[in-house]
């Protein structure tokens, strides 16, 4: 009897090895495959074999400059995953994003859903409906059938002067710091939600943040750039038992409460006694947007076009109050031309100086710096004489894009406005062409561009022509500024006191 049961142990232990030993092999084959199909593609060594180098980048706090170093070092084509490149060549990435492109986006776009099931213009993966969407949602972000989105950005800047002429001048005999990497977000959002929902969030006027919704987004953003690495993570999130733990519109704060009020203001101008209104969500409406599609394109407005002009104006403003001579060339350029108070925007794109200032400062601190990975298309592709697999993801890297000493010059990492204003037009078209993708380009270029830009328009000259702006402590790190696939900046302490008008 005990030989019977020895022989029985020694079965199960040879079975249990060998099945060990098929698992060991298969894994070990998958891992072999991973590496071999982009084996020709140079990048850091682990990213061929798993994902746990990409996943330490884009959960750490410096993710456009270790992803720039990937760039520097393994050229403008590098691998960063086993299925993942990055490119910096922007002749490349406008070759991705022409119109007639046949890539496509990634499961990395998965993650942009707002609602479970419910796709926005920033989430649809498919070509034909992302296009369907973007015609019908156009004419309402370009301002055409919006009569009175300037008077409404208009309204946002005046009163961010307010409140720092209200509660933060400062003197000989008060200090008054304040934290503009806040103060920043405030406008951006007042303006978006005003823009979106015919009704700003209010938080200039109450200075702070309303419903919460900065402190939810800077602590979604990690996870986020979790998700478009492991994108089989958003199915988990949107299973039915998981729905449950998502923002709901029945919430009191952040991303829950912004789809409530959506739902409630869409709601309304989809009801029986609703009227035509000449703004962007009436002309979504008359468009063609759909009930669930004008709720979901609401909120997108809201995270995507808040956080991002944020940035620009945040790193901007800081650029031009650290270097005394482009303030002063500012200034002069202002007093030259009197522009009306708030300035307009065709004044704004009258002044060379002030443009020159603005595309600097989109060029130096790209806002949005996440993968936004597109997929190759069947067939493959050859890049840089390399030969790309069908359905590898290729990311791009801004930060190394617009430092590149090729286009921008060998003091490509300075900030210098004059750069836009120098040389013959041919190198000023190709600098202007280089910049144009801060709004990525083609089929899926940002709507919210016009929007963005006439914020920028008017905001510098405000702030600057009001208060003479300085850094409360220039020995100490200007702001706390993490990079998560976009910036997430605060503790940018300044002070400022009123400006005597210029003779």
């Amino acid at each position: 009897m005990s030989g019977i049961l020895n022989n029985a142990v020694v079965g199960w232990k040879t079975l249990l090895l060998s099945t060990l030993s098929l698992l060991a092999i298969l894994a070990v084959a998958q891992i072999f495959s991973a590496w071999y199909r982009l084996r020709h593609i140079k990048g850091p060594w682990s990213a061929g074999f798993s994902k746990l180098w990409l996943l330490r980048h884009v959960g750490g706090p410096t993710m456009h400059t270790d992803l720039a170093e990937v760039c520097s070092k393994y050229g403008s084509l590098a691998r960063i995953g086993p299925n993942d490149l990055v490119t910096s060549n922007p002749e490349v990435l406008r070759r991705i994003l022409g119109v007639r492109s046949a890539y496509v986006r990634s499961d990395f776009y998965d993650g942009m859903r707002t609602e479970p099931g419910i796709d926005s213009v920033l989430s649809q993966r498919d070509d034909e409906k992302h296009n369907t969407l973007r015609t019908k949602m156009a004419a309402g972000y370009s301002g055409k059938e919006n009569d009175n989105l300037e008077d409404t950005i208009d309204r946002s800047v005046l009163a961010l002067v307010n409140l720092i002429d209200k509660k933060y001048i400062s003197s000989k005999e008060i200090f008054r710091p304040f934290d503009f990497g806040r103060k920043a977000q405030y406008f951006t959002l007042d303006v978006i939600s005003d823009v979106a929902f015919g009704e700003c969030f209010g938080d200039l006027e109450s200075d702070g943040d309303m419903y919460e919704y900065i402190k939810t987004i800077e602590t979604f953003m990690p996870a986020l750039m979790i998700f478009s690495v492991y994108p089989w993570l958003n199915k988990i999130l949107e299973s039915s038992f998981m729905k449950r733990f998502l923002p709901s519109d029945k919430d009191l704060t952040g991303v829950g409460k912004l789809k409530g009020i959506a739902k409630r203001v869409v709601g309304e101008r989809f009801g029986p006694d609703a009227k035509d209104h000449r703004d962007m969500l009436g002309s979504f409406i008359r468009h063609g947007l759909t009930q669930d599609e004008a709720i979901s394109s609401t909120v997108v407005q809201i995270i995507a076009g808040s956080d991002s002009t944020a940035t620009a104006i945040r790193s901007t403003l800081l650029h031009i109050i650290t270097n005394p001579s482009i303030t002063s060339k500012l200034l002069d350029e202002i007093s030259r031309t009197f522009p009306s108070s708030p300035i307009s925007n065709i004044e704004a794109l009258s002044l060379p100086y002030l443009q020159a200032t603005i595309k600097e400062g989109l060029r130096i601190c790209p806002p949005a710096t996440a993968l936004l990975s597109k997929e190759v298309p069947i067939g493959g592709d050859t890049i840089n004489n390399l030969f790309v697999p069908a359905g590898t993801k290729i990311g791009w890297c801004p930060w190394a894009i617009f430092r590149n000493k090729e286009i921008w010059g060998e003091d490509a990492d300075y900030f210098r406005p004059e750069r836009w204003l120098e040389g013959d037009e041919g190198k000023r078209r190709e600098m202007e062409g280089g910049l144009d993708l801060v709004f990525s380009g083609g089929k899926w270029q940002c709507l919210g561009k016009n929007v963005a830009l006439i914020e920028l328009n008017k905001v510098f000259v405000e702030l600057l022509r009001n208060f003479e702006i300085s850094v409360v402590d220039p020995t100490k790190a200007p702001w706390k500024s993490i990079n998560k696939g976009f910036f997430l900046q605060s503790e940018m302490w300044l002070r400022a006191e009123r400006r005597e008008p210029r003779l």
